[in-house]
């Protein structure tokens, strides 16, 4: 899938993101994301573009950089009242899993080297046990990530917490494999 554009709005009565992907062709996807779910997008993103930046630049660089690119990937987006506008397009005509928003369940993130291009690949788990993965790289990431991060803003959604899990999970990770390298008998 060859995605065009990311679009997006909070409904406040459902506390939910409606969440959607028009790709070449007169396609759309349409999904809700909840809270769990969209922040959880953002910080997984966050810590697998960190981690990948750390080979080649210092840590008080990489936040920086993030940022850039997102904003970057603003530029020629909409803005009303200083916010992003989240202006929906006339829909599509071909919806391959239907013309109602599915709920994504849950997520799954890995980042993979495709030639010189970092990929992520974002796996979007649906109900009964179907997924729609996604390959997003460079301004595309960098535009879905400012669209989730301004969307969960507007909703009040609070800040992401799982970037400093993340980090922590990778520290005990480390260190459990270098005990297990060099065990210690008592």
């Amino acid at each position: 899938m060859n995605i065009k554009q990311f679009n997006g709005a909070y409904l406040a009565a459902e506390d939910r993101l409606l969440f959607r992907i028009s790709a070449n062709e007169d396609v759309e996807y349409r999904f809700w994301l909840t809270r769990r779910v969209a922040l959880f997008i953002l910080a997984a993103t966050n810590h697998l573009i960190s981690k990948q930046l750390e080979e080649n630049h210092p840590p008080e660089v990489i936040k920086a950089l993030i940022d850039f690119e997102q904003e970057t990937a603003k530029v020629g987006q909409t803005y009303s009242s200083g916010k992003l506008a989240q202006n929906l397009p006339p829909p599509a005509n071909q919806f391959p899993i239907g013309f109602d928003p599915i709920l994504v369940t849950d997520v799954k993130c890995v980042l993979k080297k495709e030639g010189l291009n970092d990929i992520l690949i974002l796996e979007l788990v649906l109900p009964a046990g179907g997924s729609l993965s996604l390959s997003l790289a460079g301004t595309t990431l960098h535009a879905m990530c400012a669209l989730l991060k301004q969307l969960s803003e507007n909703a009040n959604w609070g800040a992401i917490q799982l970037t400093s899990e993340a980090h922590a999970v990778d520290t005990e990770l480390e260190k459990t494999k270098k005990n297990s390298e060099n065990p210690q008998l008592h």
